[in-house]
């Protein structure tokens, strides 16, 4: 792997600033000063460090992203504002993409990998991997609503929806609701089948990965290392 193709897969630089602290010997390869980053070097056996820090390879790459209004859950679209275009150049260049998508209109916590097989199983129906939504809706839910939604709803597929689990606050008229599927505008069809309609949808949590308040609305971090086990170990044993 090239040397700035390494700094910049593992979070650290773009390639244009890799080149300009190589000029200024700040990046070292098993301990020489390496002033051309287009070198190529072995990221499992030889020791990087980028301004006297180690760098270690990571294979894949997890980001958590509180996804605003107005961004498609896709890696590229010439007509809508794709949720990539959030991240800076040397992540975009990764082969990041959704885990699973949120609808234009929906906020909250969306996963960024280049993992394709953990995307899968996080994905894949036998896993059941909740994703947790807070929502406000209108009319009311009634008592009888939320047992329709919880034991499962004819959407118009070839099967009604799977149970959701439904906490709905003392009005009904807001709550959270956790769904395993994800099919499209899934929650809102739902809702609409039992008379009300969604007016707010953001997802807070997927998995045991809660959405961090801390990010506003169209920032992002990489995952810390116990959400990225957590996130790994999913289905990893089957």
């Amino acid at each position: 792997m090239r040397l700035d193709k390494f700094l910049s897969n593992n979070n650290f630089v773009s390639r244009t600033d890799c080149k300009k602290a190589a000029k200024e010997g700040r990046i070292k390869v098993n301990g020489v000063v390496f002033k051309d980053t287009s070198v190529k070097i072995d990221e499992y056996i030889d020791v990087i460090e980028y301004n006297g820090v180690v760098v270690n390879y990571k294979k894949f790459t997890y980001l958590m992203l509180n996804k605003p209004v107005g961004y498609i859950s896709s890696t590229d679209d010439p007509r809508k504002k794709t949720v990539l275009e959030l991240l800076p150049d040397n992540y975009r260049s990764m082969g990041l993409f959704p885990c699973g998508r949120l609808d234009i209109d929906t906020t909250g916590l969306l996963i960024l990998t280049n993992d394709g097989q953990l995307a899968h199983r996080l994905l894949s129906p036998k896993h059941h991997v909740y994703k947790t939504y807070f929502f406000e809706c209108s009319p009311s839910l009634t008592d009888e609503s939320v047992r329709h939604l919880e034991t499962g709803v004819d959407i118009g597929e070839k099967e009604i929806t799977k149970p959701a689990v439904l906490c709905p606050d003392d009005n009904l008229s807001s709550g959270t609701i956790a769904i395993t599927e994800g099919k499209f505008h899934q929650i809102k069809r739902m809702f609409e089948q039992v008379g009300s309609k969604i007016l707010i949808l953001r997802r807070i949590k997927f998995a045991d990965i809660e959405l961090d308040y801390s990010l506003k609305e169209g920032e992002w971090r990489p995952l810390t290392e116990k959400e990225t086990e957590i996130l790994t170990s999913i289905g990893s044993n089957n």
